[in-house]
């Protein structure tokens, strides 16, 4: 249950990430709108301000005023977004010639179409890379999931590593070899991927890295 738990929160919150990323990043780097540059400018000013501050307020809100405590909504929800990754790909987007995208439109092109035949195969290593990393990080994520789910039916595998699976019921004693063991267990996925995947993860950020 705890693996199939926190595939099922790595998949669904990776694929409604990808989504969310993928439309941001394409109007901030194709689209003309009012305050365009100042909104960009104050999503990446967010990233300053570390991920730990924000875990009180985030789980007063979840919790106390939306009711999703332990829920599976509580553990993708509140994590869709991701500034570095709208960053990551409209930088990606923006090194794909602007000619392209005004003979589209000179076609008849709609801003959809262009997106998914033009700028998302131009844009795939990008793409791979940040499903890699955002499924990686929903694998390894834990003090959220300790917060908000802490019932057997949400609990994912990183909480399932502490807590009375591997404490002796009548010594209390912790049995550290078992415990170990899971632990190996659960990264060797982690560590499959970064070997057989990296060269899309380091061929992604250093193509929007690069102007040209």
């Amino acid at each position: 249950r705890l693996f199939a738990n926190t595939l099922y929160v790595g998949i669904v919150s990776t694929a409604l990430s990808l989504v969310i990323t993928v439309l941001s990043a394409f109007a901030f780097a194709r689209l003309e709108f009012k305050g365009k540059n100042a909104l960009f400018a104050f999503l990446l000013a967010t990233m300053m301000i570390p991920g730990e501050l924000f875990t009180i307020t985030n789980y007063i809100t979840v919790v106390n005023w939306f009711e999703w405590g332990d829920s599976f909504t509580a553990l993708i929800v509140p994590f869709l977004v991701s500034v570095f990754y709208v960053y990551l790909l409209r930088q990606n987007f923006l090194q794909i010639p602007n000619e392209l995208y005004l003979a589209a439109k000179v076609d008849g092109t709609s801003d959809l179409k262009y997106l998914w035949k033009v700028m998302i195969p131009l844009a795939l290593p990008t793409l791979i890379s940040i499903t890699i990393l955002k499924m990686m990080g929903s694998w390894n994520s834990y003090m959220w999931p300790r917060l908000v789910a802490n019932d057997d039916l949400h609990k994912l595998i990183t909480n399932g590593l502490r807590g009375d699976a591997f404490t002796d019921a009548n010594t209390g004693e912790v049995d550290y070899p078992r415990q170990m063991a899971a632990v190996a267990i659960v990264s060797a996925p982690l560590f499959l991927v970064f070997i057989f995947l990296r060269k899309y993860i380091m061929k992604g950020v250093s193509r929007s890295g690069i102007k040209g």
